[in-house]
């Protein structure tokens, strides 16, 4: 395991991060995990014993019951609390009233204390907004998360499912408000879904932002189980749950790229997806969402893959993004000016 900084801060982080989303499951999230108390007790031991120390959840996972079965874990296992990074996101739905969702200083300065009663802590050491809020002015937003921090009850914050634009603007409104910025990025990336380096990761790149890639086996597909021909193997997410979206054909291209490069190291085509992310330098920390412990020891062993420059060469042109606009009209453009610098 490595450990990394995170964004700009001094905080330093595991590659891998666990993810509790499989935590709880209740309601709609039993299509994503039921793991009870003692499962999770018994991954989240598996992950300190590996070198994690990175936990992430948020309050709408089994509508607080991840927090809560994350929490109880900490207890359970007498984990130091300096020693570990927990972070926990906002903005989901939580009760039936009008201002228990979104962005608004009211829900944000509710869900942290929420939060920190359901995970029996004093503080987050990073609290991430969960999306975008289309009703509630940027500056509103930060400002309450400005206060978070300032109360002791956050150390850092984040964004998670937001534009490349409205990130930078949030980040500007800080600035110029003096408030706490975004230090990190946690947003849907991998090699078989890799929209976000498009805008988001010149954005992050651009902020000295932490990249926190989610769902990097792409709801389970990069496990290697899926066939052209037919449904998933039986109780896998996406038989229940095709999320999130993916170009099949591309990403069944991608699969058997990565499947001679698998069988020669004799490993899953999960650690070589997983290993695929851990290789590119924009990314900070993996969010992994190990349901069972050979799924999470298999997924921590992607750690120790190295790919070839040759290997990552094959894995770069067959997960390509098609060409948009304006990219290939600023390639064009530009060149004759990138070639005055060899």
């Amino acid at each position: 395991m490595r450990y990394r900084k995170l964004g700009p801060t001094g905080l330093v982080v595991s590659e891998i991060c666990f993810g509790t989303m499989t935590f709880g499951g209740d309601g709609f999230w039993t299509a994503i995990g039921t793991q009870d108390q003692a499962t999770a007790d018994s991954l989240v031991k598996n992950c300190i014993n590996g070198g994690v120390t990175f936990f992430d959840t948020a309050d709408i996972y089994s509508n607080g019951l991840s927090e809560k079965i994350l929490g109880q874990s900490i207890r359970n296992l007498s984990l130091a609390r300096d020693q570990i990074v927990i972070a926990s996101k906002c903005f989901g739905r939580m009760g039936p009233g009008h201002n228990e969702i979104g962005l608004s200083r009211k829900h944000i300065l509710s869900a942290i204390d929420a939060s920190l009663a359901r995970l029996q802590l004093d503080h987050l050491d990073l609290y991430q907004v969960h999306g975008t809020d289309p009703v509630t002015p940027l500056e509103e937003t930060m400002e309450a998360l400005d206060a978070c921090v300032k109360a002791g009850k956050v150390r850092y914050v984040g964004f998670c499912n937001m534009q490349a634009w409205a990130a930078v603007k949030a980040n500007a409104i800080a600035d110029a408000r003096h408030l706490s910025r975004f230090v990190s990025a946690q947003i849907y990336y991998s090699i078989a879904g890799r929209d976000i380096e498009r805008e988001l990761v010149p954005a992050a790149k651009d902020q000295g932002l932490a990249i926190l890639p989610w769902s990097p086996l792409a709801g389970g597909f990069l496990s290697g189980k899926f066939l052209r021909e037919g449904q998933g193997p039986q109780g896998s997410r996406r038989t229940t749950f095709d999320f999130p979206p993916i170009e099949r054909e591309r990403a069944f291209a991608i699969m058997d790229a990565i499947q001679p490069m698998a069988k020669a190291r004799d490993c899953s085509v999960a650690r070589i997806a997983l290993a695929w992310l851990l290789h590119q330098s924009h990314v900070t920390s993996v969010i992994i969402g190990a349901k069972t412990e050979d799924q999470l020891a298999d997924n921590l062993l992607a750690t120790e893959v190295k790919l070839t420059a040759d290997e990552l060469k094959a894995l770069d042109a067959v997960s390509a993004l098609p060409r948009e606009y304006p990219g290939w009209m600023l390639e064009r453009q530009g060149g004759e000016r990138r070639a005055l610098l060899g």
